[in-house]
């Protein structure tokens, strides 16, 4: 795995506040400082600077939050925890995605640019960053090992698998079974196979790009962004997707350096 540098104060940025329950739980000298309408906790957690944000819903939101991040607090890195909608066959409900790179796929600049890429950038995906990744695939593989003893009953026995590559964001909820096809058949006619869509990623990556910030996100599937998609949403956000990010963050924390020191 590639060497983490020394850095000063790591972001743990997610979308809804039931994933962050946990962590604010843990986090000692806490101190809450609102910013931009939104709420930001900062504090120690396992020996580590952190400063803990809910992106809110939607690109916009995510990008100004991580500005924010960026801007008022100085952070050096970021993590981003949530739920996602599974497009690729093997993304089911429970599963973990580590994302490898964002791509926007409501961004349709052409004929000016190739679909997908967003104007004034190279090309349409946005990489993470290659060490924190390796580090929170880690984090996920002993997530998921450890949820095969939940006895959690939302995911039907199925058991937890760790999947990682691409996921796709826009500023719409999937739930339809044509869409969630249609995008699965547009990114493979491309070979970029396509493994979830969500609403923020994307865009905390590319403002992460912007600073040169190191960024890795990971996304437990919740639904298969079809016609069921909202069915039992609040339950699994609630019992599945908020005991992964805890478990996930807290063992992501023991493999980097201590920011403390």
């Amino acid at each position: 795995m590639p060497a983490l540098p020394q850095l000063a104060q790591l972001a743990i940025v997610s979308a809804l506040p039931e994933e962050q329950m946990g962590l604010q739980a843990l986090l000692t000298q806490p101190r809450r400082l609102r910013v931009a309408g939104r709420d930001f906790v900062c504090g120690q957690l396992a020996g580590h600077a952190v400063v803990l944000a809910l992106s809110g819903i939607g690109k916009v939101a995510a990008a100004t939050t991580t500005t924010v991040l960026v801007e008022r607090f100085g952070i050096q890195r970021l993590i981003f925890t949530g739920v996602a909608g599974g497009i690729g066959a093997g993304a089911q409900v429970g599963d973990i995605v580590v994302a490898q790179q964002f791509v926007q796929h409501d961004m349709d600049v052409r004929p000016l640019f190739p679909r997908w890429q967003v104007p004034g950038y190279d090309a349409p995906l946005f990489a993470c960053d290659a060490a924190l990744t390796a580090a929170l695939q880690q984090a996920a593989q002993h997530c998921a090992q450890a949820a095969q003893g939940w006895q959690l009953s939302l995911l039907a026995g199925h058991t937890p698998q760790v999947h990682s590559g691409l996921i796709a964001s826009g500023d719409q909820f999937i739930v339809a079974a044509q869409t969630s096809a249609q995008l699965r058949v547009d990114f493979q006619a491309v070979g970029q196979p396509l493994l979830a869509v969500e609403m923020e990623g994307a865009a905390i990556a590319q403002v992460c790009a912007d600073y040169g910030l190191p960024f890795a996100a990971v996304r437990t599937i919740s639904d298969r962004a079809d016609d069921s998609a909202h069915v039992d949403f609040p339950a699994f956000v609630q019992s599945v997707a908020s005991r992964y990010a805890l478990e996930m963050v807290q063992r992501l924390l023991l493999l980097l350096p201590s920011l403390a020191a």
